[in-house]
């Protein structure tokens, strides 16, 4: 049996928020991971490994969680542990109404991580690799990610 996009669509939207409301979750900035207990708060470079001559973005993170949702940056979502290792994590989140992601940040040293993120946000799907590296401490007035 074939489905038409939109039903598809909500089958597949179905299925995220049952696996995540089936299995424990935690709200934005209370996922303690033990690779992201590695990396240091302060000012983060983020390079777009798929485009290099792209522009970098340059955020403010307090809680190096935040770099588990880059394109669903402050948005309320719950979030599902996938996998937590002292080296990597893969984590997959929804957020109501904005969309859904799965990403997995892999932690070279406290100031350096490779993230690659996909999902789906403001009905389209993303997909694309990051290197985040800590540049320095954050300043008042920046752009923040908590």
């Amino acid at each position: 049996m074939r489905l038409g996009g939109a039903t598809r669509r909500a089958v597949m939207a179905l299925g995220a928020l049952t696996l995540v409301s089936s299995a424990s979750s935690a709200p934005q900035g209370g996922t303690k991971l033990s690779a992201l207990s590695r990396l240091e708060p302060g000012l983060w470079q983020l390079r777009d490994l798929d485009n290099p001559a792209g522009q970098q973005q340059s955020i403010c993170v307090a809680d190096p969680s935040a770099l588990l949702q880059l394109r669903h940056r402050n948005a309320p979502c719950s979030r599902l542990v996938i996998a937590d290792g002292a080296k990597a994590a893969t984590v997959q989140y929804t957020c109501p109404a904005t969309g859904f992601g799965r990403t997995e940040v892999r932690v070279e040293t406290p100031r350096l991580a490779q993230i690659d993120t996909q999902g789906i946000a403001d009905n389209a799907p993303f997909s694309y690799r990051v290197q985040a590296r800590r540049i320095g401490v954050c300043g008042q007035g920046g752009p923040s990610t908590r």
